[in-house]
């Protein structure tokens, strides 16, 4: 066993009393300084082996092997860490977006697909030529220094105007897709006007002059009862196939309408009515919420979409008028001025 010698200007070649007469943070720094300097005369037992051959006694050939198979043992692991958390393609490889529940849904997804699709081939790409570059020119020889160059112009330009091209096309595609869902063409068979609200949800149904409002999600008010809690919640009903033209008003702050089975959300700014149509296409209940911080109870602001036969929506209309919710719920606070004159006027 080799015993370790301290320099006698070091904290622990001093005996006790010496130790406490020394300042605070003066055998600190003394203890780097020698371990500094047992780095530096490793570094130069490390660098004179390696000059002899001898670099941990490992050959250029077993060194290849060894990088070989840590390479492959990392691709079997992903490989099994794919296979064994049971992703599906969609949950692997684009974050498993949430299956289409409208028409229009379909393009927003093929644009999220197509630019993880994108992405994926450019990182592929990329590791390919970092793997290429790695074996192709590796020091073959010990002594071997490799080709010193200052630039190399063609490469530079590349580096430039191939990312240039691919930003330019993923713009492209997505003001294309952009513009073909915010288009409006008026043609819709159902009018909904959407108040969000601290802290909830009101609907208003303009063509059949109803409306519908809930109790915010975890509010006091609400039943313990999950079938009876389920109703006091806002509802907002659709009838299925059928084009909606969405109203979105707020009368305090800035909310945000979301429904992730659409694909979709926009905000609902206080004195400015946005707008959007869509098709809902699959029947069913999705859930919907507030996308935006809005406040102290931002997560109660949930609300359920139910799409239905048209027979059923005719039937819930009629439970509405029933039961005396009529007219509309005024926010007294949304209008169109100060649209700029491109913007489509509600």
């Amino acid at each position: 066993m080799t015993r370790t010698t301290f320099p006698e200007s070091h904290p622990q070649g001093k005996n006790k009393d010496e130790c406490d007469s020394v300042p605070h943070g003066e055998g600190t720094n003394e203890s780097l300084v020698f371990v500094v300097g047992i780095l530096v005369n490793c570094a130069r037992e490390v660098r004179v082996n390696y000059s002899k051959g001898a670099f941990v006694g490992m050959t250029r050939n077993a060194s290849e092997s060894r990088i070989g198979k840590r390479l492959g043992l990392a691709g079997i692991s992903a490989g099994a860490i794919l296979l064994l958390s049971g992703c599906t393609a969609n949950e692997a490889f684009f974050f498993d977006m949430p299956e289409p529940a409208s028409a229009e849904a379909p393009i927003i997804n093929n644009l999220w697909q197509g630019s993880w699709i994108a992405a994926w081939a450019v990182g592929a790409f990329t590791a390919g030529l970092m793997l290429w570059a790695i074996f192709a020119y590796r020091r073959r020889r010990i002594n071997e220094v490799p080709e010193q160059t200052k630039y190399n112009i063609p490469l530079e330009l590349l580096y430039t105007v191939v990312p240039l091209i691919m930003v330019l096309g993923l713009f492209w595609f997505t003001a294309r897709d952009q513009t073909e869902i915010l288009t409006m063409e008026n043609d819709q068979s159902q009018t909904v006007n959407v108040v969000g609200f601290r802290w909830s949800w009101a609907f208003n149904y303009l063509d059949e002059d109803v409306y519908s409002i809930g109790m915010p999600a975890d509010s006091q008010m609400i039943s313990e009862d999950p079938e009876i809690a389920e109703a006091q919640m806002p509802v907002l009903v659709l009838p299925v196939d059928e084009k909606v033209r969405f109203e979105l008003t707020s009368p305090d702050v800035i909310h945000s309408f979301w429904v992730p089975q659409f694909l979709f959300k926009m905000d609902v700014i206080p004195g400015k009515t946005n707008a959007f149509e869509l098709t809902p296409n699959k029947i069913g209940t999705f859930v919907g919420k507030c996308a935006e911080l809005c406040g102290t109870y931002h997560s109660q602001m949930l609300f359920n979409v139910k799409v239905v036969e048209r027979a059923e929506f005719n039937e819930y209309v009629a439970g509405l008028r029933a039961a005396g919710q009529t007219g509309t719920i005024q926010t007294g606070q949304s209008n169109s001025d100060g649209q700029r004159p491109g913007e489509r006027r509600i």
